[in-house]
């Protein structure tokens, strides 16, 4: 099988791991499909509200693995260019998820304008160009600050610390956060075949979700006293570090899919694993600040999904680490 496998092309070899993808999504969807249909004993309301509350986390949970394996599926059948162009996309719904639940005033207007209409297209541009170098620094040095020039050339000092914060936070997680998912799609190694990209975006969902899933699971099934009960009650020590282990074993046993050795996937993944947990719980705090359990409105986001940020901010937080982790280690 491994042969088999090796003798593939690139391109079929990625159109296999997307059908094996696919294959399992589909049969959990079945089971879970199939379980729902169960009925609850006649008189057992507790039983029932607990099952009803355990399907809709499962729903949740199944969505938004279809969500994302159906956008990393599409955006490698179009090509690197329309990838880039679909994660700017994702960048921009899930930036204004972020501030629509974030208060405005009209000083706000012109630098909002920038942010979506300037620079989340530049970002994009200079990862489809492969200005690695620039698109590091351009929202963290050059755009951090023009956003406040920009809100004091409006005349509105109410408030402006905390408006112009709430601004760069939203640009820093979402679109420079997401777009070094693309970004990964395009990076080469020497002595690899070009266009293997996918398999290290795929590498770094699979053990960042993973952590994900496996800490919620075992902080749900083993309750113990939270780090921080007033931001989650779901984020225990415990159940923290054993997500970071399995999403890190995840990754080192994918290293036959990544150019890393089985030790350096190891510790890629320990690392996309701690910063993208921790990312999760920094916006579970934002979260509690504004009020809501979820970036979609009463569960409904603005894009008409259920909080699309919710399903990718422990992403923005690893796919950053994790990017130039890489680069500074291999050299590239």
């Amino acid at each position: 099988m491994n042969s088999f496998l090796r003798s593939l092309s690139t391109t079929q070899q990625i159109g296999a791991l997307f059908l094996v993808v696919f294959g399992v999504l589909s049969l959990v969807t079945i089971w879970a499909f199939v379980r729902g249909l169960r009925e609850t004993p006649a008189g057992d309301a507790d039983a029932a509200a607990a099952r009803k509350a355990k399907g809709r986390r499962l729903r949740g949970l199944l969505q938004t693995s279809w969500a994302m394996a159906t956008v990393f599926w599409v955006g490698w059948v179009l090509g690197d260019t329309a990838a880039t162009v679909l994660f700017a996309l994702v960048a921009f719904f899930a930036l204004r998820e972020f501030i629509t639940l974030s208060p405005t005033r009209r000083g706000d207007h012109r630098s909002l304008v920038l942010a979506f209409f300037v620079v989340l297209p530049l970002q994009f541009v200079l990862v489809g160009t492969r200005h690695f170098d620039l698109f590091t620094v351009f929202i963290p040095v050059y755009v951090f600050l023009a956003l406040p020039v920009v809100s004091a050339l409006a005349n509105d000092p109410q408030r402006f610390l905390e408006r112009s914060a709430k601004l760069q936070w939203g640009i820093m997680v979402c679109v420079y956060g997401m777009s070094h998912v693309p970004a990964l799609l395009l990076l080469d190694f020497p002595g690899q075949e070009p266009g293997r990209g996918a398999f290290l975006v795929f590498y770094l969902v699979l053990s960042v979700q993973t952590c994900m899933v496996v800490q919620h699971l075992l902080g749900r099934r083993f309750p113990h006293q939270p780090v921080a009960p007033a931001v989650s009650q779901s984020f225990q020590w415990a159940s923290w570090l054993a997500g970071v282990a399995v999403g890190g074993l995840v990754g080192g046993l994918l290293s036959f899919i990544t150019p890393f050795k089985p030790g350096q996937a190891l510790g890629m993944a320990l690392l996309a694993c701690t910063a993208g947990s921790l990312g999760h719980l920094v916006m579970k705090a934002l979260k509690r600040d504004r009020g809501v359990t979820s970036w979609g409105m009463q569960g409904q986001s603005v894009t008409g999904a259920g909080g699309l940020l919710d399903r990718v901010d422990a992403l923005c937080f690893a796919a950053p680490v994790f990017f130039h982790s890489v680069r500074w280690y291999f050299g590239l």
